[in-house]
């Protein structure tokens, strides 16, 4: 067997959480692979709502094992509330044992998240657009080699080894100013970690491995997109892991020659969050249409993402980054008001037509050049077959099939798992 992998194609935002939820019957094991809680996965389903940020988007199925892996970074303190939650609302991960956690998962400290608010502090106009959960700097303790780690929990000295870390930290935020108090959140956080050994630990790589061997079905299901990347976003203004399917190697210790399907998410339209460049941006009351009826607001944050025009060149990068062999298109809903849509298909870069992201797109703005499509200008929600499906999103969905040169396997029309149309 091989590992299956979903991931987002832009800026993140994408959809994830929800068609991870719709196929993840299929599988025997849902496995997160790399970033932290600013992950925002929406599902709904019987007229309720969740969001996860940490958890496993195969969660609320009976029969499915969900793995956080070693690439994933960990707050206890939000998992736990997470879980909390979940067990409020009648699902109990721990005690029905379909959550395990990566030994090798590094965890994210509160003076982690003060690092993060002090360096994007300074940066001021200039700054990221971090979710100051602390992700940056607890991947920073990572590649230095300071890191703990969810293993270091049942270790002897971890707590020698957490103070240790904290007053390297705290060393760090001295030259920023007044330190803020943080002795809460720090309480919290020894709570949470006692929790945490409640919920079994393993080798991921040795479990994800095992599974296959057996011929079991796994999923690796990713976080924000493909241009957040650390590697190959719009660095610098990306996030701290690698999103793309190299990552889901790395984040569950699979050999490249192990991964099988790579379903690629992306919107009918484009959304960013925070800073960095947005080549076909709507910065006028077209954007302000799609952002309210597509809610674009942060799942986690709550912040206003910028929204555009969908972007082929970024798509067919995306695309061959990834090696995507099938495309889940969402949110066509959003578009549903629309007489006409637009499509970016070059850039004029300087001086030049191209249909690629350059490298320096941070300093050199390139414009979009679009073509226009009629819209299908009526209601989609309701639809639940492919041959209720309007001419003009077929024709759209043809266009863009030609365009990217990969299928376009599901559509979505609305938020809930019912809302999903099997093209292919």
């Amino acid at each position: 067997m091989q590992v299956d992998v979903l991931l987002g194609l832009q800026w993140g935002d994408e959809g994830k959480g929800k068609i991870v939820d719709v196929l993840c019957p299929q599988y025997d094991l849902i496995a997160r692979f790399q970033g932290g809680p600013n992950a925002g996965h929406t599902l709904e389903f019987d007229n309720k709502k969740f969001v996860l940020n940490t958890i496993p988007s195969g969660i609320f199925n009976k029969t499915t094992l969900n793995l956080i892996g070693n690439g994933v970074v960990i707050d206890p303190i939000i998992l736990k509330r997470e879980l909390d939650n979940l067990k409020a609302a009648g699902f109990d991960p721990i005690g029905e044992g379909k959550l395990v956690l990566a030994r090798k998962a590094h965890l994210i400290l509160p003076t982690h998240q003060l690092l993060d608010a002090a360096s994007e502090s300074k940066m001021g106009a200039s700054k990221i657009g971090s979710t100051l959960k602390g992700i940056g700097p607890t991947y920073m303790d990572k590649t230095g080699r300071n890191g703990l780690r969810v293993g270091d929990t049942t270790l002897a000295d971890f707590k020698e080894r957490y103070e240790k870390l904290k007053a390297k930290h705290l060393e760090i935020l001295s030259h920023y100013g007044e330190i803020p108090d943080f002795s809460e959140r720090e309480e919290a956080f020894l709570a949470a970690i006692d929790f945490i050994k409640t919920i079994p630990h393993v080798d991921s790589e040795h479990l994800v491995n095992q599974y296959l061997r057996e011929g079991k079905k796994v999923l690796a299901e990713g976080a924000q997109g493909t241009l957040l990347d650390i590697d190959f976003g719009s660095y610098p203004y990306v996030t701290s892991s690698n999103t793309t399917t190299a990552g889901a190697c790395t984040g569950l210790g699979v050999a490249p020659n192990k991964i099988g399907r790579v379903i690629g998410i992306f919107k009918a339209y484009c959304t960013r969050v925070g800073g960095g460049p947005f080549p076909t941006e709507l910065d006028n009351e077209v954007g302000e249409k799609l952002r309210q009826l597509g809610h674009e607001f942060g799942a986690t944050t709550g912040r206003a993402r910028r929204t555009g025009w969908i972007d082929i060149p970024a798509l067919k990068y995306a695309i061959m980054l990834n090696g995507v062999t099938e495309l889940v298109m969402m949110k066509a809903d959003v578009l549903d008001s629309f007489e006409k849509i637009y499509a970016c298909t070059h850039y004029k870069y300087n001086g030049e037509v191209i249909d690629y992201m350059p490298y320096d797109i941070n300093a050199i703005k390139p414009e979009p050049i679009y073509e226009e499509i009629e819209g299908w200008n009526q209601d989609l929600t309701g639809i639940r077959s492919k041959e209720e499906i309007p001419a003009a999103l077929a024709n759209y969905i043809a266009y863009l099939e030609k365009a990217l040169e990969v299928p376009i396997k599901y559509l979505s029309v609305g938020p809930d798992r019912t809302q999903t149309i099997v093209l292919k």
